[in-house]
């Protein structure tokens, strides 16, 4: 009798662990970063941009980026929304107007998943094209300071400094972290609002210490903008699959994994007064645009 029940025992662990392994290993659909300075530099309609002559532009390093919108495109007609929108970020009208809650923002680093969703909540079909409205970006960026600092000290060097910037159609912002600065709002912030803290500070150099401003235009890649376009200021970003279309069958066993390379190809833009390539915030050269220089989407 002990043998048969020691049996059954053994029996019902196999069935439970096998009942375990079937819900743990249930396959989804995952997005995750890959930030690229090397990737091609694109302007608003999907063309090669090159940078004006009184402008200069850097590629940031992003630490963390976050999105509010992803949307799964059939094809070059599909109008904005009518495809499989997958995510939608929380929104709140606190600030006046409906904005981007970022207090609710999910952020994700280089080569990290900022999106998972089960491949059976996913539409089956076949998608061309991705749709992504980044929101946020959290990087490291350079600076120039050619300046007197007090009597006897002068300064002509290159620094590093944190930069907070808000690309999304509009945001809600309780607080948030630049560095070692936490900046209260409690208002909305429209598109392009960035926040920069200095890795230096001076007492007679408080101009660069911590600065704010907003950006004049925000570049969102459209390279079907004649077809399928995007409203201007929405944030959105459009990209073509690299190599193969993503297939959803409904069938799918494994994991599906999406890496977006993210172009950060000067994506930081100043209105030059300093004819130097560099930024000098002290010298009044104003950030133009922040905005993400394109995105490929590869199904891996």
């Amino acid at each position: 009798m002990k043998f048969y029940l020691f049996c059954i025992l053994i029996c019902l662990g196999i069935i439970s662990c096998k009942k375990e392994d079937e819900v743990a290993v249930e396959p989804n659909l995952i997005f995750r970063f890959r930030f690229d300075s090397t990737q091609e530099r694109l302007n608003n309609i999907g063309q090669p941009s090159a940078l004006p002559e009184d402008h200069g532009a850097q590629s940031p390093a992003i630490s963390k980026m976050s999105v509010h919108y992803i949307e799964l495109v059939p094809s070059n007609t599909t109008t904005l929304g009518n495809g499989a929108v997958i995510y939608k970020g929380e929104e709140t009208a606190l600030g006046g107007d409906s904005a981007i809650y970022f207090d609710r923002s999910v952020l994700a680093g280089n080569n990290e998943v900022f999106f998972a969703i089960p491949l059976k909540d996913v539409a089956a079909g076949t998608y061309e094209w991705l749709r992504l409205l980044p929101a946020y970006q959290h990087c490291t960026i350079q600076y120039h300071v050619d300046e007197n600092i007090g009597d006897t000290l002068h300064i002509d060097q290159d620094f590093s400094g944190t930069l907070a910037s808000f690309i999304g159609y509009n945001t809600y912002i309780t607080s948030y972290q630049i560095n070692s600065q936490v900046i209260g709002i409690n208002e909305n912030r429209s598109q392009g609002y960035w926040g920069f803290e200095s890795n230096i500070s001076y007492e007679d150099f408080s101009k660069v210490d911590t600065i704010f401003g907003q950006a004049a235009v925000t570049t969102e890649v459209n390279p079907i903008y004649t077809t399928s376009p995007v409203p201007a200021g929405s944030g959105v970003v459009t990209g073509a699959f690299a190599g193969s279309k993503l297939t959803i069958t409904g069938k799918e066993t494994e994991n599906i994994i999406i890496e977006v390379a993210v172009s950060t190809n000067k994506s930081f833009e100043w209105q030059e007064v300093v004819k130097n390539g560099k930024w000098d915030p002290a010298k009044g050269e104003t950030v133009v645009d922040m905005g993400v220089r394109g995105i490929i989407p590869t199904v891996w």
